[in-house]
């Protein structure tokens, strides 16, 4: 069994409010943590469907997870397709659906993978390796504009045009291909002084690459909301997010789904006749206490969100 510690995960099962017996879908499978739990609660008579479109990651879960075939059905594919591929697999409706955001700790530990700068490896990025560009790809065929472009949106880093600059001057030299050479162009872009005292300089530039390379927001956005649609009535979404782009994404979506009229507000009555579709469950997100934090560092920056189908 891979080493794998499921971020929030009392909570998260807590939240779907699991019926045994019900549909549910996993859409970021992952290692399979949430999964097991998941299936645990459902019972003999229940099926989980995990989506995934990283290879090593469905192999692990598989792994993690055994002994339950006939509950569980594994589907590769990015989450965004969810929505199309439960039709087609006939299931109209579901239970409940968790999203658990981000990269995995495996993907960050897999050197060759390219998510991380602790060694070099090969500036890849993708959690798909079968398909799409990858980051070393991504910086040699956008221009400096598109490149800060990308840093600052999907980055919130600060320094974006210098460090776009600096690699695009690299690039006409010698391009960037590697994790480590990323890092150190991006050290070299701004100056020390205004490191960040806990984090590594090029720690929002890795998010930014990893972020477009997957369209990782994209993704969020519209699977999010073809996916409340197929909640059953008391069905729940749960979302945990590592960033505040995810988050804010998160937030806008189920808010808008709770919100029932949307007349301007000097009109007398409601011509629109909206009707609010969920409730939200956490006012503010759900946090790790200290104890988690300690034991997962992973778990330090996640956000829970849950909303019930009305």
């Amino acid at each position: 069994m891979k080493e794998h510690i499921p971020v929030l995960l009392a909570e998260s099962v807590g939240f779907l409010a699991i019926k045994p017996g019900g549909i549910y879908a996993d859409l970021t499978l992952g290692l399979g943590g949430h999964s097991r739990e998941i299936l645990k609660a459902l019972g003999p008579g229940g099926l989980l469907v995990g989506f995934d479109k990283d290879d090593d990651a469905i192999a692990a879960a598989r792994e993690n997870i055994g002994g339950s075939e006939d509950r569980l059905r594994i589907i590769k594919s990015d989450f965004r397709d969810a929505p199309l591929l439960l039709r087609e697999a006939g299931i109209p409706a579901l239970d409940g659906f968790l999203m658990d955001l981000g990269v995995s700790t495996m993907q960050i530990k897999t050197a060759e993978r390219g998510f991380g700068f602790s060694s070099d490896a090969p500036l890849d990025m993708r959690m798909d390796r079968s398909s799409g560009q990858t980051a070393a790809e991504l910086l040699r065929d956008s221009s400096e504009e598109a490149l800060a472009d990308i840093i600052y949106r999907y980055g919130e880093e600060r320094w974006s045009r210098a460090i776009a600059r600096r690699l695009q001057i690299r690039n006409l030299e010698n391009p960037v291909t590697t994790t480590r050479e990323l890092a150190e162009e991006v050290k070299r872009a701004i100056p020390a002084r205004f490191w960040p005292p806990k984090t590594h300089p090029a720690t929002r530039t890795f998010q930014a690459l990893r972020i477009a390379v997957n369209d990782e927001l994209g993704a969020l956005s519209s699977a999010l909301t073809e996916m409340v649609g197929l909640l059953n009535s008391g069905g729940r979404a749960v979302v945990l997010s590592y960033h505040s782009l995810e988050d804010r994404i998160v937030k806008k979506t189920f808010n808008e789904f709770a919100r029932g009229c949307d007349c301007p507000p000097d009109f007398p009555v409601c011509v629109c006749g909206k009707k609010p579709v969920l409730k939200v469950l956490t006012g503010r997100p759900v946090t790790a206490s200290e104890k988690e934090t300690r034991d997962n560092p992973s778990a330090r920056s996640a956000k829970l969100r849950a909303a019930e189908k009305l």
